[in-house]
């Protein structure tokens, strides 16, 4: 369901696209909801986007979506399995409504995408 590829190889994976399309990137993980929260309130005035894969806080977090919404950065969610393919609670998110789009199903690809989506939309392409 979520392929083989380890949180170091994603990582690997974003900050090796991040050089081709010549933006640097900040990456950071927690399993902790508050900790999340902290992270994206310090981006403002720091960092022009955000791309993320909050988990299955993606479908509960209320406060990872006002986090997203008050720092008001472009934001793109990212999966690597389709949510919508899943158990009928997994195909509502909360993040959605603040992002400015949703990747998801494309395994370790759907960090690439996204950050590719992402770069196009603040125009550094």
């Amino acid at each position: 369901m979520y392929g083989s590829a380890t949180l170091n190889e994603i990582n690997n994976l974003l900050e090796q696209e991040a050089e081709l399309l010549q933006v640097k990137v900040s990456i950071q993980q927690s399993n902790h909801e508050g900790v999340l929260v902290d992270s994206i309130h310090s981006m403002l005035g720091h960092h022009q986007g955000l791309l993320i894969n909050a988990g299955a806080y993606t479908h509960t977090s209320v406060a990872i979506r006002d986090a997203i919404a008050a720092v008001n950065l472009p934001a793109v969610e990212v999966h690597l399995s389709n949510i919508y393919r899943r158990e009928a609670f997994r195909h509502h998110s909360f993040i959605a409504a603040v992002a400015i789009g949703q990747i998801s199903g494309f395994g370790s690809d759907s960090y690439r995408l996204g950050l590719q989506a992402l770069v196009s939309h603040l125009g550094c392409d």
